[in-house]
């Protein structure tokens, strides 16, 4: 399902009770096994009021974690081995409000096999570029293993902060702070838990000041207009920035001004995404028109490429 507001007019509307508002579910969770006893969840930040105090992570009904409010994913650990575990995940207001559940996702973690006692060969060279000033872009060659790569860690510095499938090679960092050097590493991590040795480190710095949003943009943006029983509406499609995590809120602006914020309330697509809202009954009207995306980590993305279209043409 897709929710969108446009200016003044809301084509999905929620009831608010008197007093004080819980806060929303959190969009986008994922999780993905990262050995035979551990599960990587992740989650976009939500936004809005209340101000969020921090996530509650649960593994079926059981929670299993507490995460401060700034943070979006961690590692659940202790698990089984060929395993399938259900997660959830809820956020907590400053007042101490839970809200509701989160959409439930399922990981299952491999077969653990006997008396694997050989780590992953260490990561091949990793290259590393800042994109604007809050995201770099990672990548390295592959690890070998003498089962199987189940997973590799991003590590600043000498903290883990992000994990990624085993078939991975690539990886988008977000929420950085402008003008400001940071030091990635990789390690690779097989079923048994064995880890590598980290990688070689990659050194880069942020643009400074304002963040621009380069890399974090939607990409082959179109625009164009159809006229339906005298009423015309501007129909979009766009591929999404590529981020690790799932890209549930757009905004698109008209003429430099938001125009309407679009919220799927199912899975959000991967690929090209589509989009279409009215605009009036009068032909000849030029629009400019582009879209920026929520990233995972709560932050606005840089807007795509501006287009210009006209009703009636």
């Amino acid at each position: 399902m897709l929710c969108g507001s446009l200016l003044l007019m809301s084509a999905c509307a929620m009831d608010e009770s008197p007093g004080r508002r819980p806060p929303p579910a959190p969009p986008g969770v994922t999780a993905t096994a990262g050995s035979a006893t551990s599960v990587h969840v992740m989650w976009n930040l939500a936004s809005g009021e209340p101000e969020i105090a921090g996530y509650e992570v649960y593994r079926g009904r059981t929670k299993v974690k507490d995460v401060p409010g700034g943070a979006h994913m961690v590692d659940i650990t202790r698990l089984r081995p060929s395993t399938t575990y259900v997660f959830t995940v809820r956020a907590r207001g400053t007042a101490g409000d839970l809200g509701p559940p989160s959409a439930e996702v399922r990981a299952t973690t491999p077969a653990a096999g006997a008396a694997d006692r050989r780590a992953p060969t260490r990561p091949g060279r990793l290259a590393g570029k800042a994109v604007g000033g809050k995201a770099a872009q990672l990548s390295w060659g592959p690890s070998t293993d003498d089962r199987d790569v189940a997973s590799y860690d991003i590590l600043q510095g000498d903290s883990k902060i992000h994990s990624v499938g085993g078939e991975q090679t690539a990886a988008v960092v977000t929420g950085l702070r402008p003008g400001t050097e940071y030091s990635f590493t990789v390690r690779a991590r097989d079923a048994a838990d064995n880890v590598s040795p980290v990688s070689r480190a990659v050194r880069l710095t942020t643009a400074p000041g304002e963040d621009d949003g380069r890399g974090t943009e939607p990409t082959g943006f179109r625009a164009g207009t159809r006229r339906t029983d005298g009423a015309y509406s501007i129909e979009l499609s766009w591929l999404p920035p590529r981020v690790d995590g799932v890209i549930t809120e757009y905004e698109i602006q008209l003429d430099g001004r938001r125009a309407t914020t679009l919220v799927w309330g199912g899975t959000p697509p991967r690929d090209r995404a589509t989009y279409s809202f009215y605009v009036g009954r009068e032909p000849g009207v030029a629009y400019r028109v582009r879209i920026r995306a929520k990233l995972p980590d709560g932050t606005w993305g840089g807007f795509s490429a501006e287009r210009t279209v006209t009703t009636g043409r």
